[in-house]
């Protein structure tokens, strides 16, 4: 009985193997045959298009909503008229200054990749492209959390409770937490 239930455990064993081996020492399988390899086509897209990408979780996950997901939800906060002409300025201003960021940060992508691929990569271009890459997505970022800021200025304390239930942030029951710059009870030590 005993070597029967240890040719199974060894049968088992040998059997995950190369799942948990595909899983932990691969991770990057297929991504070689990416056009840019830092990036999924899904990146791309994305950065081309404007989206935000996570770039703006501070603001989102800490009471300060984005104005795409305001517009999608305009109907649930009870948006006035005024309002929603206010949030449609602000994501097409986020839009139209984070799209030409977005190309430019693909591009710069896009040659670091095939500096790297042509083996032409030398320690200065590296620097400078990296260098490019980093202000280029701390720029794209502050685009994206600016305009959760001018959101939340046009929303009432009533829609942005609404906007974080809607979005899952907070449970109906749960009363609103302390947030969006009001004073605390006690000064911070």
């Amino acid at each position: 009985m005993k070597h029967r239930t240890l040719v199974l455990a060894a049968a088992i064993c040998v059997l995950t193997m190369p799942a948990i081996a595909e899983d932990s020492s691969t991770p990057y399988a297929g991504q070689q045959t990416r056009i840019i390899k830092a990036l999924s086509s899904e990146d791309i897209n994305e950065l081309l298009e404007g989206e935000g990408m996570g770039m703006a979780k501070a603001a989102e996950l800490n009471g300060y909503p984005g104005p795409l997901h305001v517009l999608t939800l305009a109907t649930e906060l009870g948006l006035t008229e005024e309002q929603l002409q206010k949030v449609t300025a602000v994501h097409d201003q986020m839009s139209a200054a984070a799209k030409p960021l977005g190309a430019e940060l693909v591009e710069h992508e896009r040659v670091l990749d095939q500096l790297f691929a042509q083996g032409k990569i030398t320690s200065d271009r590296l620097r400078s492209e990296t260098a490019a890459i980093g202000e280029l997505q701390g720029r794209l970022r502050l685009v994206h959390l600016a305009a959760h800021l001018e959101t939340r200025a046009l929303l009432d304390s009533d829609q942005i409770a609404r906007y974080e239930r809607h979005r899952g942030y907070q449970e109906p029951s749960t009363p609103t937490h302390q947030h969006h710059g009001e004073p605390l009870t006690e000064p911070l030590r």
